[in-house]
């Protein structure tokens, strides 16, 4: 997931997109934590003291995260002046490469948090042990449990959206191009030299979209990509060089009218009140990310907080509108105009995370031989 952009509507903007580091352990949420995750003594007068939460005030919480996360100043200020702790951020790369450094660092964590490890890859971090149980009693907790991994309480869903193909709708109209529709019509000849997309690899938009073509050709999707080769498709390394590099909307003025990125994305792209770019819901992969406490972590009751403050209203209000995706939280409205510019698929492809952790590295292998050597 993952997922900020830039963005041309409003006072939003990229400019910092900080990262964090995670941790955690195995102690159970405590039930009179509040919607920020600040947790509080019991009201009882008698309370066991020993049931009271953890003093955080002056500690430190590395919170990991890959390089589009976002959150605006004063909300980040807000937790912090409620907890009492500093909040470290640490962004080893996209999705994958999170994945990737977070397993090869299980042994000295890199943090105590981690903030987008998404569905593609989850299972993968899960089952090299890579988190620690938690689970939260923040208000979106009920809402986040709908995308949880099943058989693991290791990881908390924080936000979803759609990977998509979007394109470029001026460029289609001035060179008399139908738009394709499907994941099919990609590798038709009239598409040649036209596509940008992620390497599976490296990248969760990447591998998200590869899963949308096994799960939509089945057996065939090795003699379909080996068709897109022949389409000349342009891979990359990361979503943030084929979105922001090589899109042909008139924000970035690349060379390519379709590329990978999101069903959120398009209201970046509204210029004076018209859009410049649309999703093609027909070809997308429904995405989830995830935050969990670091298994080692040096602080897990501060990383157990910082996952209950991804959980509050404060901080699921803030995604939308930061990281282009939609949060988890029911209670919290997406802007209006997403309505008409970022529909969510109505049948997104979807593959479960055990099927995916069985095949993934198999899959890319496939899709390496086929596409790159």
């Amino acid at each position: 997931m993952r997922i900020a952009h830039a963005t041309t509507v409003g006072a939003i903007a990229l400019a910092t997109l900080t990262l964090a580091a995670c941790s955690a352990d195995d102690t159970d949420a405590d039930p009179s934590a509040t919607a920020t995750g600040a947790p509080t003594a019991s009201a009882t007068p008698d309370a066991d003291a020993s049931t009271a939460a953890p003093d955080l005030t002056g500690q430190t919480v590395t919170v990991v995260t890959h390089d589009s996360f976002a959150v605006p100043d004063d909300v980040l200020a807000a937790f912090e002046d409620e907890t009492g702790l500093t909040v470290e951020f640490t962004a080893p790369g996209d999705a994958g490469a999170l994945v990737n450094q977070l397993i090869l660092t299980k042994d000295a964590p890199l943090g105590d948090v981690v903030f987008g490890v998404d569905n593609t890859f989850a299972s993968r971090a899960i089952d090299e042990g890579v988190f620690a149980d938690y689970e939260s009693a923040a208000p979106a907790a009920g809402d986040a449990a709908e995308y949880a991994i099943d058989g693991s309480s290791a990881l908390t869903a924080i936000d979803y959206s759609d990977v998509c193909l979007n394109y470029d709708i001026a460029w289609f109209e001035d060179n008399g191009l139908d738009v394709p529709q499907s994941i099919g019509e990609l590798a038709d000849p009239e598409y040649n030299g036209l596509l940008s997309i992620t390497n599976p690899a490296t990248s969760s938009p990447g591998l998200a979209f590869l899963l949308a073509t096994i799960d939509e050709m089945g057996d065939g999707w090795q003699d379909y990509w080996a068709a897109l080769r022949e389409n000349q498709v342009r891979v990359t390394a990361s979503w943030s060089d084929t979105y922001f590099t090589d899109f042909s909307v008139p924000n970035y003025g690349g060379d390519y009218p379709l590329v990978l990125s999101y069903a959120s994305s398009p209201p970046s792209e509204v210029i004076d009140g018209e859009p410049t770019s649309a999703a093609l819901l027909d070809t997308c992969f429904r995405q989830v990310e995830y935050a969990g406490v670091l298994e080692g972590a040096e602080n897990p009751a501060a990383a157990q907080a910082v996952i209950d403050w991804l959980l509050s209203d404060d901080f699921q209000a803030t995604v939308p509108d930061n990281m282009y995706v939609y949060p988890v939280s029911s209670s919290v409205e997406v802007p209006a105009a997403w309505a008409e510019y970022a529909p969510l698929s109505d049948d997104p492809h979807t593959m479960d995370p055990a099927e995916i952790s069985a095949n993934r590295e198999a899959w890319i292998d496939d899709w390496t031989s086929v596409v790159i050597d």
